[in-house]
């Protein structure tokens, strides 16, 4: 059993290590015992998020439907022949992750199954159940059973989560329009996306990003660099997209070099081993 666990959880790893070098980055700078959760997690939230995403040629919904049954299947059982759902019920049992959150970030996948426009109350609701429920899943992982410490960063892991995702909205425009007919952000034409969008917008995930922050210099020890390499990283994309006029917005997928993104872990490492976070 133990060889098959070993063989699951590196699955996840190379799946996140494939899928996003920022997130492996935060992940390699979290301290060891926390890998093989983080792995774990993202996994899972990468595979059903590429079901809505990419699998077009297929019926999205049967293969959600699917994996969400396995999924409860798996952590009910505790075990799973599938190699990411098995180190996902890993993580859930052992941190007791709250069904809720597995829940509403299901849900959200659905969500892209039926909707191409966000209007308010949905927008929110897609970005808690996409995004700040899996900032709550490491939170969970991070505290060990800590719930006051938790429910102390709750808030500030939520709206970690809320910037990195909108972040990502703003960065993928046009492939989510264009591939996938979306807008996610609320009372905006993609057609006429302008100045004063783009602005209120960043103005949103300006405060997103400075709430997070707080929470982010509460975390445990083990988790704060990592964590923080993460938020560094998208703070620098965030900051290239502010920067570009909003047709770049529109034409192309800004990115963080890679060079860029080992610059920011290694001046992150530096601020952390000086407490100057």
């Amino acid at each position: 059993m133990n060889l098959y666990q070993s063989v699951c959880t590196k699955c996840s790893t190379l799946i996140t290590k494939n899928y996003s070098t920022s997130f492996s980055l935060g992940i390699k700078a979290l301290d060891r015992r926390f890998h093989d959760a983080i792995y774990g997690i993202y996994g899972f939230v990468r595979f059903a998020d590429e079901i809505v995403d990419s699998f077009h040629d297929y019926d999205k919904e049967t293969l959600l439907k699917r994996f969400k049954a396995e999924t409860y299947l798996a952590i009910e059982e505790k075990i799973s022949l599938n190699p990411v759902l098995h180190s996902f019920q890993r993580v859930v049992n052992e941190y007791e992750i709250d069904e809720e959150l597995i829940e509403s970030f299901l849900f959200s996948m659905e969500m892209d199954l039926y909707n191409d426009r966000y209007e308010s109350s949905l927008y929110e609701q897609y970005i808690y159940g996409s995004a700040e429920v899996v900032g709550l899943m490491c939170l969970k992982v991070f505290v060990e059973g800590d719930q006051e410490r938790y429910e102390y960063l709750k808030e500030s892991a939520c709206n970690l989560g809320s910037a990195f995702q909108k972040v990502n909205f703003l960065r993928d425009m046009k492939s989510d329009y264009v591939e996938r007919g979306r807008v996610y952000f609320p009372n905006v034409n993609y057609g006429s996306f302008g100045v004063s969008d783009k602005k209120a917008i960043e103005k949103d995930i300006e405060l997103d990003f400075e709430k997070a922050y707080q929470g982010i210099l509460q975390l445990p020890q083990g988790a704060r660099f990592g964590v923080y390499t993460a938020y560094k990283y998208y703070r620098s994309l965030f900051n290239k997209i502010k920067k570009a006029p909003v047709n770049q917005v529109l034409e192309e997928r800004i990115r963080v070099p890679n060079e860029r993104k080992f610059l920011l872990l290694v001046s992150s490492a530096v601020r952390h081993q000086f407490n100057l976070l």
